[in-house]
């Protein structure tokens, strides 16, 4: 491995990683189409409608991945505080001027076009993070000053949690991994994680539809809400190893709600079986490793943050949002990385993917 990033000229960019982006990218963009045709089509008269409004998020987030990954990422690491500010007053603005869809308050409207604060949040914790870490004179060696750290996290997990429990915890997941990797110690986090759980019951505690899906996943069957799990269930088992082929969903006709959001791995589940989910989840597997190798490799702690913080936030969502579509945890209404529908979403992950890169060189 090091070899190998030896001989890579000084300024190249990794290439793996770069492929893997690309090829996931394509992959959402076909599994999108696939699975949003039939809402279109109903909706808005268009099978394409969703997929237009994606290709358009993409195709600006490739032109901000590459600009950014020709940026010293430094630049990024020093504006962090500002980012960290600015994600704060756009999260107090979505609770007092936000849309609300779903029955969930996440958007706000930016004329004809609508912005989900929360997914920019995720970049500013990484970055703020990084900064606070790397500008320490003391290194995070004791609980005290591990907790000090992670409070300054808790205004925008507190604003964010509470219309979107699921980017708050993801939020936490990156704070503990990034002191992790500043400080790799173990006992100091057995008291975070107890701290971790009791933050987490607390919040649980505080909305009863909270509560209301940790029914819900226990016994789907007996709520009307659980019908979307269920839904989501017999789309899996229905694909058997190879799948109905690709565009031969039903479960995607209505029967699984907004079937293009969250739920869409039962869909690829569906039309490609068991055979198209491990190679999504390989491909993610392979993406999450890379980001790992450019951490390890980073040629100061400031990367090696950044990358790795970018890492975590990759591995969480993709874990959370396959837990959910199985049923293994409640539902938290997390997306799929760069394959559900989200204009938000895929810009800001390319644009981390463009801070990887920028490590990279």
């Amino acid at each position: 491995m090091q070899v190998e990033n030896e001989k890579r000229p000084k300024g190249c960019m990794d290439e793996i990683l770069l492929i893997l982006v690309l090829l996931l990218v394509v992959c959402g963009l076909i599994f999108l189409f696939s699975t949003s045709a039939y809402n279109g089509r109903v909706k808005f008269h268009d099978p394409a409608y969703y997929f237009k409004k994606q290709l358009f998020a993409t195709a600006l987030g490739m032109m901000g991945m590459y600009v950014i990954s020709n940026i010293d990422y430094h630049i990024f690491v020093r504006l962090a505080p500002f980012l960290y500010l600015v994600s704060l007053g756009l999260s107090l603005a979505v609770l007092l001027f936000g849309d609300e869809y779903n029955g969930s308050r996440r958007w706000l409207s930016l004329g004809p076009l609508s912005f989900q604060p929360s997914e920019f949040a995720k970049v500013a914790v990484i970055l703020f993070l990084t900064f606070i870490l790397t500008g320490s004179k003391k290194k995070q060696q004791g609980l005290l000053q591990m907790a000090g750290t992670m409070l300054l996290l808790l205004p925008v997990v507190g604003l964010v949690g509470t219309n979107n429990l699921s980017t708050a915890v993801i939020i936490l997941g990156i704070g503990v991994l990034l002191i992790f990797i500043s400080n790799p110690g173990y006992l100091p986090f057995v008291g975070i994680g107890v701290l971790g759980v009791v933050f987490i019951g607390i919040f649980l505690g505080m909305a009863s539809y909270r509560l209301e899906r940790i029914a819900i996943w226990r016994n789907p069957e007996a709520y009307e809400k659980g019908f979307q799990t269920i839904q989501g269930l017999y789309a899996i088992g229905s694909g058997g190893i190879f799948g109905k082929g690709l565009g031969n969903s039903l479960q995607k006709l209505g029967f699984v709600p907004e079937a293009q959001n969250d739920m869409i791995f039962s869909i690829i589940c569906e039309e490609t079986g068991l055979t198209g989910a491990i190679l999504v989840i390989g491909i993610f597997g392979l993406l999450i490793w890379r980001l790992m190798v450019i951490a390890v490799h980073a040629k100061d702690l400031e990367g090696a943050l950044l990358a790795g913080g970018i890492m975590g936030h990759m591995a969480l969502q993709v874990i959370l949002n396959i837990a959910v579509v199985t049923n293994t945890i409640p539902n938290t209404g997390i997306t799929l990385p760069f394959i559900s529908y989200g204009g938000t979403s895929v810009l800001f992950l390319l644009g981390e993917m463009g801070l990887a890169l920028s490590v990279s060189r």
